[in-house]
């Protein structure tokens, strides 16, 4: 399988939602960004902030869509159609009710799973042929409750579980850029697996 070219982290932009559960996405592509010192521009055109780095050997572009969560498909279809980038090599960074905080999972395909970037992104582009990296923020226990909650703070035990999922994911990232997403997922998995016992 072709390997990554594209990164993008989901979240809302603003300062007011700099660290909310909803922008796990943000935090991972900041994460990245800063571990690769790249230093992300506003490209007005891709109605996103890119930046450039290199990873495992390989030339990417990480990109955060500048317009709110339900309106990221406008900013991936465009940097996808820019750059010339296939969707099977962009990766989409996003948080996920389903896993709990400190979870992360690697997966290509598939549903949007209510997350409304990932409905946005599969409307715009048709399909859902790209990778994902869910990153787990917990689930509030009732529907109701859902949009107050991602769009809270998460308490200082579940940031800090994110944060760890964060720099898991960090370190199988090179093996996922390279093409090798198995690999990447049973490192990430195990890892994972092993924490929760």
């Amino acid at each position: 399988m072709a390997g990554l070219r594209l990164l993008v982290g989901l979240g809302n932009p603003g300062a007011e939602y700099l660290r909310t559960r909803h922008n796990a996405g943000f935090w991972f592509i900041d994460a990245l960004a800063a571990r690769m010192e790249a230093r992300f521009g506003l490209e007005s055109k891709l109605h996103a902030e890119t930046a450039k780095a290199v990873c495992a050997g390989r030339s990417l572009w990480l990109l955060k869509p500048a317009t709110f969560m339900n309106h990221s498909g406008r900013a991936v279809a465009a940097a996808l159609r820019y750059w010339k980038i296939a969707p099977e090599e962009c990766l989409i960074a996003h948080d996920d009710l389903d896993l709990p905080p400190g979870v992360a999972r690697l997966k290509f395909d598939g549903g949007h799973g209510g997350q409304n970037g990932l409905r946005d992104i599969i409307a715009v582009l048709g399909h859902g042929r790209f990778h994902r990296l869910r990153l787990g923020i917990g689930h509030p226990g009732h529907k109701d409750r859902v949009t107050p909650w991602v769009l809270g703070r998460p308490s200082a035990n579940d940031e800090a579980a994110m944060l760890e999922a964060v720099a898991r994911s960090l370190e199988v990232l090179p093996l996922a850029i390279a093409g090798d997403f198995n690999e990447a997922m049973k490192r990430l998995h195990t890892a994972m697996v092993s924490r929760e016992r």
